[in-house]
């Protein structure tokens, strides 16, 4: 049984961008019909590569910034290793420099998801 289509997961990013929310992984496998589990995560983390491979094709601000660790609102290690360079980030992953990259980048999805939704 696959996890999910890459459609169904951006279907859950952009409402939570719309609602101005990020999400625990625990939370979105949830909202997939899914308990939390290493694996599970890891299949989440491909579809979240892919999704903002195509967000970035399209324009778009990228989305997987807004699935975060319950523990402390960050995004975890596979997000830091896809994105650091892109966004010029040469500090430590967590801590206050990553935690500015992290609401800059969520501000942004959250901005443009709420503006297009309510056009």
């Amino acid at each position: 049984m696959s996890l999910a289509t890459p459609k169904e997961v951006r279907a859950h990013l952009i409402a939570a961008a719309a609602a101005g929310t990020a999400l625990s992984y625990g939370e979105l496998l949830e909202q997939l019909g899914f308990r939390f589990s290493r694996p599970k995560m890891r299949a989440l983390c491909k579809i979240l590569a892919a999704i903002d491979e195509d967000a970035e094709a399209a324009g778009e601000p990228e989305l997987a910034v807004l699935v975060v660790r319950q523990s402390d609102g960050l995004p975890g290690q596979g997000w830091w290793v896809g994105s650091w360079e892109k966004h010029g980030h040469r500090g430590d992953w967590e801590g206050p420099d990553a935690r500015r990259l992290v609401e800059r980048l969520q501000a942004r999805a959250f901005g443009y998801w709420q503006a297009r939704l309510r056009r």
